[in-house]
Formats: C-alpha cells, structure tokens, sequence
C-alpha cells in the first residue's frame, strides 16, 4: 500500500529523497499506522526510499538542478534557491553553484516582473524615498544582495539596468 502510494507521489510530483520521506511517514501516521496491531511491523520507509533512489525514481541532484533553474527564471535570488533547497533536505553535494551571470539575470528578471525602478509605469526609477525602499527591500527578501538590488532599483533607465546583468555574458565569451 505504501509503495503504491510512493510510486503515485513521484508519479505526479518531482521531489527529493527527503520530501519523500517525509510524504511516506506522513501518510502512515494518517492512516494510523503508529500502534497499530501489535507483532504487525511498520514499513521500512528508508529501505522503501533507498529502492527509488537506486531505481532513479528519485533524483536529488537532478532536482536540485531542475528547482534551481525554475526559481531563478522566476527572479529568486540566490539565498532563496538556497532556502528551497534546504526544505527540500537537498545535500550540500547535489548543490550546483549559481554563476554572477544567473544571479544578475535573476535580479533582472524580478525587477521587470515586479516593474522595480526603471522598469515602473514612467520608465524612470522612484523619486520617493520610501517606494524605493520598499523595492529594494522586496528584492532582498526575494533572496538578491543588497548590492543588485539598489543596482537596479537606482539605475536611471531600462538599458543600463539589462546592461548591468548583461555584462558578465560579454566577459564569458571574450
């Protein structure tokens, strides 16, 4: 029954050998496994999960790489792909370093979708204080440095901002 219930869950979702885990203990403690019938032995969900890693059902390291890159094309920054990873009990090993390069098309990428700075309704950044604040702010917690947020949110016009993350793409290919 478990198994069944394993195979239906990695069927439908892309998930990490941890978050698998904890979906097979959670549906044995709903299903009131936890003292039931005594001399009747719990599944092994370890052994059950160690089966799907070793069949490939399960793969952290590709879903490492998978959750890394959607996040980013959704303008995440950095320290938040890190957070999703950790919740997702993704190791330190299936980890992939994410270049300046993705990091400042990231930035980019939120700032247009979210319209920070130059990429508002006038075309200009904020005059106010406090709405640029506020961006900036957004940005940092969306997971960007300080830095790349105050580089976008303070860049006079749309072209320097894409210039700015553009410019470590030119250096790649020199």
């Amino acid at each position: 029954m478990l198994e069944e219930l394993a195979v239906a869950y990695v069927a439908r979702f892309a998930t990490s050998a941890k978050a698998l885990e904890r979906y097979c203990r959670r549906k044995l403690r709903e299903r009131g496994w936890e003292g039931q019938e005594e001399g009747t032995p719990a599944p092994d969900v370890a052994a059950l999960v160690s089966r799907f890693v070793e069949k490939r059902y399960v793969d952290d390291e590709e879903f490492a790489r998978l959750r890394t890159g959607s996040l980013l094309r959704r303008g995440y920054g950095a320290r938040r792909v890190g957070a999703a990873l950790d919740q997702a009990g993704i190791a330190g090993e299936d980890r992939h370093d994410i270049s300046q390069a993705d990091r400042r098309h990231a930035a980019l990428r939120m700032a247009e979708k979210r319209r920070f700075g130059p990429f508002g309704a006038d075309g200009a950044p904020a005059d106010d204080r406090a709405v640029r604040e506020k961006q900036i702010a957004a940005m940092i917690r969306a997971g960007h440095s300080l830095d790349a947020a105050r580089e976008l949110v303070d860049a006079p016009d749309q072209d320097t901002a894409r210039d700015w993350a553009h410019a470590l793409d030119e250096e790649e290919y020199r």
